[in-house]
């Protein structure tokens, strides 16, 4: 186990606490899905995501991270999820939205590191996604054509989000400081359009362009985005959302 810099400490944190919040959503849908089929596969995906955040946090706690505050014994402001899962989804088509793009870039920020600590773990990791992702973007594919209006407007609210959470444009291979230091070996601009390039796929029997969407594809600039939190501005999950990760309310009936 080698010492980690700092930013490579920030960029496994904000997996962690993006793949901590999913698992969340997931469990807070786990029961309004449209059929029992997507119950149960939310219902799978809570469970694989939780078991993911496991391991990353035993990782972050050999960095030094402390136990009690990974499992949230910290203010809203202080987890560093990607900004398209601070609020629960509101609609079934956001949540396929929402879930499949931040899910598949957490996955690609993972699939992205280039470290002997996680020898093995990666590729656990992308076994549960393969099966995760090709159900999302199935759902995805077929709402695109029932449900057109939703899932444009989900589009839109969810895709500068989760562009912010991959990282800047601006972070090529010669610029972005993870890949000088040898932690990954893809830049923020690589996974970037690796997951354009994925999402073009997905939608192209559809009548979905994402050309026409209204969204900003090189955003944000460096200067506004906030390497830590991987987002821009001070938005946060909501305190509710703290509260039920950290158990606090039944923490007396916690196992030893």
């Amino acid at each position: 186990m080698s010492d980690w810099s700092d930013e490579a400490v920030d960029y496994v944190q904000a997996i962690a606490d993006t793949k901590l919040i999913l698992s969340q959503r997931y469990a807070q849908w786990m029961l309004s899905a449209p059929v029992l089929e997507d119950d149960i596969a939310g219902a799978s995906a809570a469970q694989d995501e939780l078991g993911h955040v496991r391991q990353l946090f035993r990782l972050l706690g050999q960095q030094g991270r402390d136990d009690d505050w990974l499992e949230g014994d910290r203010d809203a402001s202080e987890f560093a999820n990607a900004r398209s899962v601070d609020a629960n989804p509101e609609s079934w088509p956001a949540f396929v939205v929402t879930m499949g793009l931040t899910e598949r870039a957490a996955w690609y920020l993972v699939d992205a590191i280039d470290h002997e600590d996680f020898d093995g773990l990666g590729t656990r990791i992308g076994q549960d996604e393969f099966f995760h992702l090709e159900f999302l973007d199935g759902r995805l594919e077929s709402l695109s054509d029932e449900a057109t209006e939703e899932i444009v407007e989900a589009l839109e609210d969810v895709l500068p989000a989760v562009l912010e959470f991959l990282g800047p444009t601006a972070y090529d291979a010669d610029t972005d400081p993870l890949v000088a230091e040898g932690f990954t070996d893809r830049s923020a601009a690589e996974l970037r359009e690796a997951f354009r390039t994925r999402y073009e796929e997905v939608l192209a029997e559809t009548g979905i362009d994402l050309d026409a969407l209204d969204v900003d594809w090189d955003a944000p600039a460096p200067d506004e985005w906030n390497e830590t939190r991987r987002r821009t501005g001070e938005g946060t999950i909501p305190d509710a959302d703290v509260e039920s990760l950290s158990g606090v309310r039944n923490a007396e009936f916690a196992m030893d």
